[in-house]
């Protein structure tokens, strides 16, 4: 009974957020100090029925009931008091909230063409995901304007990967290129070291991915580049990766595969993927394994015709191929068991004839960021077009949210501080 009367007292007092009072039991001189990962916190401590409050809690509960809140509402608790702020910047905390986090779509968007060259803002779209609506929400309150770091004036910024609520960010300038890591929520962002390859006034990286070792439990960004360029040869490419929190760079070797450039590669199941340039090679797309850091082809989608365009996403959790042939058919291919060849199923084609929309998009390789409960997809273009396909109805919509520049890519929002790796240069927007 006095469990259950706990739980309704707490549920009132979320609701009341605003009206809440956190009055520390500890000594002034003491820091609160919440569990590490595994720890039994206040379990034993009894609850006060007759004046009930947020500290009469078991800490593992508070932080059950605190992680399921939405983002901002979580941002915000952080100003009740110095222990829920402590507790929610805590890894146990960040560990327990991603495991919940509802996936979101973030915009890397530029307000005009000309002004490419400025940094952009990382929009965090929202998506209202229901079987019988769908609407996509930009809260102005929760992007984050890269240019309010003075290092992101006047240059290119690409976002090349997303794992776990850390974006990988690549920046090229004419002369040079460098690479961070941010954390839109916490709003804080490190600066990687000097890639070992590196060649001065000449940026000669050709893709990028962001991954995670789940044996290693260790984020690793994989480089891969143009290595030294013999006369009258094309030059070989070769491979770097960085391990955040170790400090620098270090060589895989060469890669063995042609890759077509300018892409990044999806992360999914520990491994980035490619589209692989070499039409006559076996298989179309290579993966990179962040636990054994090699590379090796990976089973490909048949082909039925000679595509025009080849990207590669994920789709509820699976790797998906798009394909764009000279017949202006746009057909996305899904791989319902990873790693398996014969998985690969033609989940839809979309034709240029149900969309004026599509008149030029075909002419351009086009992506997929996202698909929702009911089979709908939203797609972007390289020519900065948003809109969104529905398979039941065999329609395009295009939600005009966003104009001119942008990419999009899913987001899953987390509380993991940067701070917490070691040897890091670590700073707040």
């Amino acid at each position: 009974m006095a469990n259950y009367n706990t739980r309704i007292f707490f549920s009132q007092k979320i609701n009341a957020l605003s009206t809440l009072k956190c009055e520390s039991k500890k000594k002034p001189s003491e820091p609160p100090s919440p569990p590490p990962l595994g720890s039994a916190g206040s379990l034993g401590v009894p609850v006060n029925l007759l004046d009930p409050s947020m500290e009469d809690l078991p800490v593992p509960i508070m932080v059950d009931i605190l992680s399921r809140l939405p983002v901002k509402t979580i941002i915000h608790c952080k100003c009740v008091c110095k222990k829920w702020m402590d507790l929610i910047s805590d890894s146990y905390f960040a560990n327990s909230h991603i495991s919940r986090s509802s996936e979101i779509v973030m915009i890397h968007h530029k307000s005009n063409y000309e002004d490419k060259r400025a940094a952009g803002i990382l929009k965090w779209v929202e998506v209202e995901d229901e079987l019988d609506h769908h609407h996509l929400h930009n809260d102005p309150v929760m992007s984050l304007d890269l240019n309010l770091a003075p290092i992101f004036h006047c240059s290119d910024i690409l976002p090349v990967g997303s794992v776990n609520g850390l974006v990988c960010l690549w920046q090229c300038v004419p002369q040079h290129e460098n690479t961070y890591i941010c954390n839109p929520v916490t709003r804080e962002y490190m600066i990687l070291p000097r890639p070992r390859f590196y060649k001065d006034n000449l940026a000669i990286s050709i893709v990028y991915s962001f991954g995670f070792g789940s044996l290693t439990q260790e984020y690793k960004v994989i480089r891969i580049f143009h290595g030294a360029i013999p006369e009258d040869s094309t030059p070989p490419l070769e491979a770097e990766v960085y391990t955040l929190g170790t400090g620098r760079w270090r060589s895989v070797g060469p890669v063995s595969y042609s890759l077509i450039h300018k892409t990044y590669g999806p992360f999914l199941n520990g491994h980035a993927h490619w589209t692989v340039a070499d039409h006559d090679s076996p298989e179309r797309i290579c993966a990179f394994d962040f636990h054994k850091e090699t590379f090796e082809l990976f089973p490909s989608p048949s082909p039925e015709s000679e595509e025009n365009f080849l990207s590669l996403g994920v789709i509820n959790d699976c790797l998906c191929q798009s394909d764009t042939d000279h017949e202006y058919t746009f057909t996305v291919w899904v791989m319902k068991e990873y790693g398996i060849k014969k998985s690969w199923h033609k989940e839809f084609v979309i034709h240029q004839s149900i969309s004026y929309h599509l008149d030029l998009l075909f002419l351009e390789p086009l992506y997929i960021i996202k698909g929702l409960k009911d089979g709908t997809i939203l797609m972007a273009s390289y020519s900065d077009a948003l809109f969104v396909y529905c398979p039941r109805r065999n329609v395009i919509v295009d939600p005009e949210t966003f104009a001119c520049y942008f990419i999009g890519f899913a987001y899953r929002p987390s509380f993991h501080r940067l701070r917490n790796f070691e040897n890091e240069r670590v700073h707040v927007f």
